[in-house]
């Protein structure tokens, strides 16, 4: 089981930017595509972009393209989820989770390790 532990939430301005980080501890995930998702408060958990294995292949949700980058450090084993242009609408908790090979990466039930979050709030 791969444990994974988000962190580099917090308040910001709309406009701002943050970095969130996403830890893995325990068994080797080589071979793993990395997601995050996010859920504001009454709403579904919704993809919001995710990073292959070897890091050539990033997709994004249409709400945060072009602002939001993935990378990965296979060496530290930690995903990284860059955030700019912030809005009000990104706020909520945001979760890494870890996807074994096939399938595509939009789908939360293809993921089977998760993080507990971490609270992003965007400020108008």
């Amino acid at each position: 089981q791969v444990q994974l532990v988000e962190s580099g939430g917090g308040l910001v301005q709309a406009g701002g930017s943050l970095r969130l980080s996403c830890a893995a501890s325990g068994r080797t995930f080589s071979g793993y595509a990395m997601g995050w998702f996010r859920q504001a408060p009454g709403k579904e958990r919704e993809f919001v972009g995710a990073i292959s294995w070897t890091g050539g292949i990033t997709d994004y949700s249409d709400s945060v393209k072009g602002r939001f980058t993935i990378s990965r450090d296979k060496g530290k084993n930690t995903v990284y989820l860059q955030m700019n242009s912030l809005k009000p609408e990104d706020t909520g908790v945001y979760y890494c989770a870890a996807k074994p090979p096939g399938g595509n990466f939009y789908n939360a039930a293809g993921y089977y390790s998760w993080g507990p979050g971490t609270q992003v709030t965007v400020s108008s």
